[in-house]
């Protein structure tokens, strides 16, 4: 099993990024996919979750009308589309997936995103 987030980066103020996670080893359409983030001296937070028919996401309050998360279990890949990114979203994001509810069981490694002019 592998998952390996891409598409991060240096971006400023009010800037977009796309990131990507690339995932492997098991069958991507049998379960929900979640972004979630660890700023520098902080704990990991939930971002971003969509279930695995895709046909039900949510978002954390500082990330709703921002972000959108996304699935294309064809090319076995999720992404979460950042816009009107601000300084306070630098931080690692992780993909996850889980095959129910409650902890997620895979997760990737990480991608930095840093937000600042």
């Amino acid at each position: 099993v592998q998952l390996v987030e891409s598409g991060g980066g240096l971006v400023q103020p009010g800037g977009s990024l796309r990131l990507s996670c690339a995932t492997s080893g098991f069958t991507l359409d049998e379960y929900d996919v979640g972004w979630f983030r660890q700023a520098p001296g902080k704990e990991r937070e939930f971002v971003a979750a969509l279930t695995w028919s895709g046909g039900s996401s949510n978002y954390a309050d500082s990330v709703k009308g921002r972000f959108t998360i996304s699935r294309d279990n064809a090319k076995n890949a999720v992404i979460l589309q950042m816009n009107s990114l601000k300084p306070e979203d630098t931080a690692v994001y992780y993909c996850a997936v889980r095959s129910g509810t409650g902890t997620y069981d895979y997760w990737g490694q990480g991608t930095q995103v840093t937000v600042s002019s």
